[in-house]
């Protein structure tokens, strides 16, 4: 397995070591022990699917103070993957990592929490798997406007399929301080 810190330290790039033959491949999706050594200690508590059309963008969403850890991966098609840096007083606050996430790079993107999350799909159709370190609860569901000016992601769509809730979503600075996690420096 290869881990890479992505732009923004906290965030990790995960490949998993992917046996090929003439029948397919297999791989070891998650393997507790194995990315506890690479720093994600976080106990996994819900696993969530959802499968998307090409085009559509889910996000930008966090929740807290319930705030979840994500482990993501794409086990059909490709898509984008985001996470934007939400935590209060963080050195990479309102900066944002971006990673392609498909069947064919077996890539995965470990996003702790304090961030928000997004994807638009690539491929005519995604399956997007991710391992949560918290249980969903809608009333400390947030989200941030996809494309919010001052946090400028580089999204590879430019007319993307989005829900109404999201269409909805308030840019970061207008975002409630209360409704943000906060930074807590490790050093």
């Amino acid at each position: 397995m290869k881990v890479t810190r992505a732009r923004i330290s906290d965030i990790l790039i995960i490949e998993p070591e992917r046996f090929t033959d003439q029948r397919g491949f297999f791989l070891e999706a998650y393997h507790a022990e194995r990315y506890k050594a690479n720093g994600i200690t976080r106990e996994f508590v819900q696993d969530n699917h959802s499968r998307s059309q090409k085009g559509v963008l889910r996000g930008l969403h966090f929740q807290h103070p319930w705030d979840q850890g994500k482990l993501i991966y794409v086990p059909r098609g490709r898509i984008f993957d985001v996470a934007v840096d939400i935590r209060r007083g963080s050195p990479s606050f309102g900066k944002w990592v971006g990673v392609e996430l498909s069947d064919q790079n077996g890539k995965q993107i470990y996003i702790p929490e304090g961030f928000a999350h997004g994807f638009c799909v690539l491929s005519d159709e995604a399956d997007v798997i991710y391992k949560c370190t918290a249980l969903y609860n809608p009333e400390y569901e947030h989200g941030v406007l996809w494309c919010d000016p001052d946090i400028g992601i580089k999204w590879p769509i430019s007319e993307p399929i989005l829900s109404d809730k999201d269409k909805r979503n308030p840019i970061l600075r207008d975002i409630q301080a209360s409704y943000l996690p906060v930074y807590m420096n490790k050093n």
